[in-house]
């Protein structure tokens, strides 16, 4: 089996975007596999879900050193708004991985 470069593997480290079809395309039958497959492949996203949440507290926990231990303001910053972005990821991942596991079948 080819390895995948670097990139594309930290990409799907942190992306789960990848793991999913387009259930939208096709016909009825092809529309229900793909409905099916993400409905099994939604057992992942709780996963990627942590993942993101440690990203995040790292990112806080960078950003209140660098605000209260070294006092480099503008380097907190950065490091504040990056965790704040690692936020609304995480709802939707949420939101996605309810509605998938949660919903009734069809």
């Amino acid at each position: 089996m080819d390895a995948l470069p670097f990139r594309s593997l930290l990409y799907r480290y942190f992306f789960y975007g990848w793991l999913f079809r387009d259930a939208g395309r096709g016909n009825v039958l092809e529309r229900a596999a793909s409905l099916r497959h993400n409905r099994q492949q939604a057992r992942w996203l709780p996963l990627y879900l942590r993942r993101m949440l440690v990203v995040g507290a790292l990112l806080l926990s960078v950003a209140a050193i660098s605000e209260i231990a070294l006092g480099w303001p503008l380097a907190s910053a950065w490091f504040y708004v990056a965790s704040v972005m690692t936020v609304p990821y995480d709802v939707v991942t949420g939101v996605c991985w309810v509605f998938f596991v949660h919903r009734a079948p069809d």
